[in-house]
């Protein structure tokens, strides 16, 4: 059975996909299965393969005609859950830094990577890690700063805050089951009710809401 990372790109310049394709296709155990131009033909050839050849990751551009990366990746995130996408742009505009996190996006990237980097970005969101450089880190903690705190009913027991507001200071599921004094187990329930509860899909999206509601004492996006 294959069980190389399967790929799509997701890119309106040529070119940009060739060099994708080609760096992707020398790293053993990653596989290319997917290009598209926009984010309506990159969604719309997802709903072709579903059940048969989706990808693992998706490497999604920001700006493009028709449906950009962020409106993509909402649509993308929402029905197939199970797909982690990876915004590869050359644009660090903290307010679209922020947009592509809370859009479903595990990791932002700037195509002034290298190629190892990529990579290991490739191979953390396949297992669930979101990876941002301290540039990227930087402009996510000032865009969500400048962000105005909307009052609105949390929902959440003083456990579940707690664990939020650990999570937002980047602590570990065993950093916060230290701090705590509760098993390892118990972190992992509350935060599977976090991400149900505020109808997110991972540890980022949470910090970024602990951010907003005004809660986090200090920025907790980590590099890794």
């Amino acid at each position: 059975m294959n069980s190389d990372i399967k790929v799509m790109i997701v890119d309106d310049h040529d070119m940009v996909r060739v060099g994708l394709r080609t760096y992707i296709s020398l790293e053993p155990g990653l596989e290319v299965v997917g290009e598209a131009c926009n984010g309506q033909e990159a969604f719309e050839k997802l709903n072709q393969e579903l059940f048969t050849n989706l990808p693992d990751v998706v490497l999604m551009d920001l700006t493009m005609p028709v449906l950009d990366g962020i409106a993509a990746t909402k649509l993308i995130c929402a029905k197939f859950p199970q797909i982690r996408v990876i915004m590869l742009t050359s644009f660090l505009e903290e307010a679209k830094v922020v947009e592509a996190v809370e859009s479903g996006a595990i990791s932002y990237m700037l195509k002034t990577v290298s190629s190892d980097q990529l990579i290991h970005a490739i191979q953390s969101a396949y297992r669930g890690m979101p990876v941002m450089n301290s540039e990227v880190s930087l402009a996510l903690t000032r865009g969500i700063r400048q962000r105005s705190v909307v009052p609105e009913e949390d929902g959440l027991t003083s456990r579940e805050k707690e664990v939020l507001l650990l999570i937002a200071e980047g602590k570990s599921n065993k950093e916060i089951s230290e701090d705590l004094f509760i098993s390892i187990k118990t972190v992992k329930t509350h935060v599977s009710n976090l991400l149900m509860k505020c109808e997110l899909y991972d540890r980022t999206q949470l910090a970024i809401y602990a951010h907003r509601k005004g809660w986090a004492r200090q920025a907790g996006v980590s590099d890794t």
